[in-house]
Order: C-alpha cells, then sequence, then structure tokens
C-alpha cells in the first residue's frame, strides 16, 4: 500500500503538487509541524516529532502523511490522516489527525490540494467519509470546511487514563 501520491492542483494563481513525504523532506515538514503544534499552543519536543516522522515513513504503521509543494517543490503544508473502523455502519473511514498550511500560503490554494488529494485517497482506499475535528474558535480554518465537508453534531470527550 502507498503512503501517498501525487496530484497536481492547478486552478489558483499558483499550482500545487500533492505526494507523499521523502526523508529528504524532514526539516521542512519538521518546521510546518512545529508551526501546527504553536498554533494549538502544544509542545513539540523533539522526540514526539521524530516518533511521528517514524510513522509516517514507516509504510506499515497506520499514520500517513501528505505534503503540498509549490512550484520549487518546496513544502508548505501537511496533512496527517489514518483509516479507522465504523463499527455501527461496518465500514472503514478516515481520520484526518492534522492539517497545516505555512501561514502566508492561506487563501492560495494549498489546502485546496491538500483537501483535493484527501478526497482521492477517501475514494480509492472505499472509505465512508473523512473525519475530522479542529478547535471551535479556529473560525479561518473553519470557514474552509465549512465549504468542504458538513459540520456534525457529534460532541467530543477526551478520558485519561488512572494515573
Amino acid at each position: 500500500m502507498t503512503k501517498g501520491l501525487t496530484v497536481q492542483q492547478s486552478g489558483s494563481a499558483k499550482a500545487w503538487r500533492v505526494d507523499a513525504p521523502e526523508e529528504a523532506d524532514y526539516a521542512h515538514w519538521r518546521k510546518l509541524y512545529q508551526g501546527y503544534a504553536d498554533f494549538y499552543r502544544r509542545e513539540m519536543p523533539d522526540a514526539n516529532a521524530e516518533r511521528v516522522w517514524s510513522w509516517i515513513m514507516d509504510p506499515d504503521h497506520e499514520v500517513n502523511g501528505l505534503l503540498v509543494r509549490d512550484e520549487d517543490g518546496v513544502p508548505v503544508g501537511l496533512a496527517h490522516y489514518r483509516p479507522f473502523a465504523r463499527p455501527l455502519t461496518a465500514t472503514t473511514g478516515g481520520f484526518l489527525d492534522d492539517l497545516f498550511v505555512d501561514p502566508r500560503l492561506r487563501g492560495t490554494g494549498a489546502v485546496d490540494a491538500l483537501f483535493d488529494a484527501l478526497r482521492q485517497i477517501t475514494a480509492e482506499r472505499g472509505w465512508s467519509v473523512l473525519r475530522w475535528i479542529t478547535m471551535d474558535d479556529n473560525y479561518r480554518a473553519r470557514g474552509k470546511y465549512d465549504q468542504v465537508a458538513q459540520q456534525t453534531k457529534w460532541v467530543t470527550y477526551d478520558m485519561a487514563p488512572p494515573a
């Protein structure tokens, strides 16, 4: 099973390429992932980033990654996604864990290219849905999400294991 795909996306002022990260992309990916962590005010120690990167690089791990690249091939955004079982519908869905585009390039079509690739992956893998969560006050992103997906009525809870 491939860890990603290549999708050319144009139609905006820029042309974007979306594909799976390669080992040589680590420094760019790390900077983008740090930007994602900073946005959500989360620590991102090197050990955690290296673990996530190892998951993305491992073709047998459930976590997959995509990078959207500018016309020079430089990564400017990322997406991390994985399958999840949906017992009530007896299907498999896709879960988008992380999505981030360099703030200087928002509104240029880079995120649209990522969503186009994710939509294609969802179809190719026979997933019944692609699902994600975001912060309630992430208004700019939610404006885009409202264009490409339907907001659900589900409320999310987190339960910590015992100490």
